[in-house]
C-alpha cells in the first residue's frame, strides 16, 4: 500500500536537513513508525505545528524506500499546546512519551500501549488528577502491558498472601520475609497501597494520598521502570516532584514594580516644566 492513513500520537521529532523533520509516531494500526515531514520547519508549513510532541493527529503517509513521507496531517487534539503551558505537566508528558518510545517496536501494532498513552495524555491535559499521579499510573500500567506487572500485595516470588513490607525490583514487587533478597526496600504500607491503587485505577484512593507517600511511590515506580528497561529514562530527571502538602513559599527577592517608575517619570516631567517656566 503506497499510500495509507492512520491516527497516532507524536512521540518525538528530530531535525533533517534544512527544513525537514523526522517524526516518530505511535499509531493505532501500524504501531511505532518514523516518517518525514517535508518542509515542516518552515514558518509557512501547512501542518508543521501539528507534528509536535504529544499531538494527537490523523496522518496520511506515502511509503518510501527507507522512511515514509507525510502528505497530510489533521489535528485530533492539541494536547501538546495545553501541556507545554505548565512545567510540571510538560515534563511529566515528556517522560510518558519517552517511555512509550522505549516500550514499543517499529511496525509492530500495539493497541494497548497506544490507548494507554492516549488516555494518560488526555487526563493530564484536562487536569483530572495530579500530573505526578497520572505519570506514575501510566508507568505502572505500561509496564504491566509490556509483561512486567509489579506486585504490591502478594509475594512476587512464591505468591504468599500479603500484604508484605519488603519491595525488591529484581523480584518484581513485594516479597515475603522468606523470599526477601538482601538490599530490599521497606516502603510505608500507605505507599504500597497508593501504587496498587494507581495500577488498578482506583483514583479515589490515589487522590487522597499524602505528599510523602506520593514521593516515595514515584521513586519506586521510576526505579522499577528503569530496572526492566535496563536503561535510564532521561525525562524522568526533569519531572517536577513538588509536595502538594507543603506550604507555598513566598519569594523574598525584590520584584519589579511599575509604581516607582511612574513616579520617577512624573518627577522628571515636573522638573522639565519648572525649567521651561523659569526660562520664560
Amino acid at each position: 500500500m503506497p499510500l495509507y492513513r492512520d491516527e497516532g500520537i507524536v512521540l518525538r521529532t528530530q531535525k533533517l536537513g534544512e527544513a525537514d523533520r523526522i517524526v516518530t509516531l505511535l499509531t493505532r494500526g501500524l504501531g511505532k513508525v518514523r516518517v518525514v515531514g517535508k518542509g515542516v520547519r518552515r514558518t509557512k508549513s501547512r501542518f508543521g505545528a501539528r507534528l509536535e510532541p504529544a499531538m494527537w493527529v490523523d496522518v496520511q503517509c506515502f511509503e518510501g524506500r527507507t522512511l515514509d513521507t507525510v502528505t497530510q496531517a489533521e489535528s485530533l487534539a492539541s494536547w501538546g499546546d495545553v501541556l507545554a503551558r505548565d512545567y510540571t505537566t510538560y515534563t511529566a508528558a515528556a517522560a510518558m512519551l519517552e517511555t512509550a518510545d522505549r516500550l514499543t517496536e517499529e511496525r509492530e501494532p500495539n493497541v494497548q500501549q497506544y490507548l494507554l498513552l492516549q488516555g494518560a495524555l488526555r487526563s493530564m491535559a484536562e487536569g483530572l488528577h495530579d500530573p505526578g499521579l497520572v505519570l506514575d499510573a501510566y508507568l505502572l500500567r505500561a509496564l504491566a502491558v509490556a509483561g512486567w506487572a509489579p506486585s504490591f500485595h502478594d509475594c512476587a516470588r512464591c505468591g504468599a498472601h500479603g500484604p508484605h513490607r519488603a519491595f525488591n525490583l529484581a523480584a518484581g514487587g513485594t516479597v515475603c520475609s522468606a523470599c526477601r533478597p538482601p538490599g530490599s526496600a521497606a516502603p510505608a504500607p500507605e505507599t504500597l497501597s497508593l501504587l496498587a491503587a494507581l495500577l488498578a485505577g482506583d483514583w479515589s484512593v490515589a487522590d487522597a494520598s499524602s505528599g510523602r507517600h506520593r514521593r516515595e511511590g514515584s521513586t519506586l515506580a521510576s526505579a522499577f521502570l528503569q530496572w526492566h528497561l535496563e536503561r535510564g529514562v532521561r525525562s524522568l530527571r526533569l519531572v517536577d516532584r513538588r509536595d502538594p502538602d507543603a506550604p507555598t513559599q513566598v519569594d523574598s527577592r525584590v520584584t519589579w514594580s511599575a509604581v516607582p517608575l511612574i513616579a520617577a517619570v512624573e518627577k522628571v516631567d515636573q522638573a522639565h516644566a519648572a525649567a521651561q517656566a523659569a526660562q520664560a
